[in-house]
């Protein structure tokens, strides 16, 4: 019986793995240069890393996988890579050893939501934390960063959505202002938003059912109700975009799909033909609570990311190659198993010269090695037969010129670093 991949999840191919590593390459690369270095944490957690008492968001309290392991501990399988960040902060008391931890990550995390073109129940990202300070210069950094990256990978028409929340002072008169507005149309609302006008009434406003509900396309904004001292931290934030001339629209309902946001919000988009709603490549915001939360001290953070399937589909809709795909410097074909003892030596020499060779190991004729070689973009074969090993030399090919010269088997290697300029 045939066992197919799970519903949502898709096979990373090796014609298609190395567009995933030009890309990651591109991460490192550019994370380098803006000083972040790299954490790795583990796919799953305790469930109350995610399953927070203030976290109500549709990501966590319908789309996450938890499950009971063999001790009976709740476990959830990370659905985003800003919490389980955080946790390992606060565990390593990162706190203690620097005032500002900036950090990135790569790698898988699961939601169990409707699986469609880019979005997947499984699926990547790349993201970066910045934790340890409040200040506006610091989250005008991750933005330009965040698009400075999708400029980097050749996309057009790159510019930035920004909102704020303003601090908790804002925020309550915001959500007490949504309540209100909402109240006189609870009976229309669906069930879950029923739910949310009492316990969190923004999160009406990222509904997927009642997005085009009157009420929602004429709520209030949050910049209706930022106090003094959250304006001019926004004002700020704006003042550093404009000194390095990144393009930016104030998106006055942007609010983010989690609880933890405050102050600054942001998303990421780029000009794709026929992308629709997802020229939004990637996002993120400051957030005040989630260290202590979390175990920690009262520190804040900011911080974004970006889906690696999506920023890999926008890239096929502009047709931009991130790579190409490595070919073979070299393929060795012999003639008769008493030579591959002669052929796997010189394979391992290319290969210790770093170069990129292999042979074939199914006995096949001379013409089905020659077609594989080919097929597999060789540029150079290493010819070795009974006539050539007595002579102790190769016939070495060039397959563009198909011009052919021997070469001694002790010189093979030599010859063949100066052919690839390696």
């Amino acid at each position: 019986m045939q066992i197919n991949k799970v519903k949502g999840t898709y096979d990373v191919l090796p014609s298609e793995s190395y567009r995933w590593h030009a890309l990651e390459e591109k991460i490192h690369h550019i994370l380098k240069l803006y000083n972040i270095k790299e954490m790795r944490t583990p796919i799953m957690e305790y469930s109350e890393v995610f399953h927070r008492q203030s976290e109500l968001s549709d990501m966590v309290t319908k789309e996450t996988y938890d499950f009971d392991d063999r001790g009976d501990r709740k476990l959830t399988l990370r659905p985003e890579g800003t919490a389980g960040v955080i946790r390992s902060y606060v565990e390593n008391k990162l706190y203690a050893s620097q005032e500002l931890e900036k950090v990135y990550y790569i790698g898988p995390n699961f939601r169990y939501e409707r699986p469609q073109k880019g979005r997947y129940r499984q699926f990547y990202q790349f993201g970066v934390e910045a934790i340890g300070t409040v200040d506006p210069a610091l989250d005008a950094e991750m933005i330009m960063l965040a698009f400075d990256f999708i400029k980097r990978l050749g996309l057009k028409g790159v510019s930035v959505k920004i909102n704020s929340l303003g601090d908790d002072e804002s925020r309550r008169n915001y959500q007490e202002a949504l309540t209100k507005h909402f109240e006189p149309h609870q009976a229309t609302l669906c069930e879950d938003c029923k739910a949310r006008l009492k316990k969190n009434p923004l999160r009406i406003l990222d509904c997927k059912i009642d997005n085009k509900h009157e009420a929602v396309l004429h709520a209030p904004t949050p910049q209706d109700y930022l106090n003094d001292a959250s304006r001019s931290y926004f004002k700020q934030v704006l003042e550093h975009l404009n000194a390095s001339k990144i393009s930016y629209e104030i998106s006055p309902k942007l609010v983010r799909g989690l609880d933890y946001y405050s102050h600054t919000v942001f998303e990421i988009e780029a000009d794709i033909e026929g992308f629709g709603a997802q020229n939004v490549l990637g996002g993120g915001g400051r957030y005040q609570k989630l260290v202590s939360e979390l175990g920690g001290p009262e520190l804040g953070g900011i911080g974004f990311a970006c889906g690696m399937e999506r920023l890999l589909l926008a890239l096929d809709a502009e047709n931009i190659e991130v790579a190409i795909e490595d070919t073979l410097d070299a393929y060795v074909i012999v003639f008769g198993d008493e030579l591959k003892v002669v052929g796997s030596k010189i394979l391992f020499e290319l290969r210790q010269a770093n170069l990129i060779a292999d042979m074939n190991y199914t006995k096949k004729a001379f013409k089905g090695q020659l077609k594989q070689a080919l097929r597999l973009g060789a540029k150079y074969l290493i010819i070795l037969g009974d006539e050539e090993y007595q002579k102790g030399v190769v016939g070495i090919k060039n397959t563009k010129t198909e011009t052919q010269e021997e070469v001694p088997l002790s010189k093979i290697t030599k010859y063949m670093k100066e052919k690839a300029g390696k």
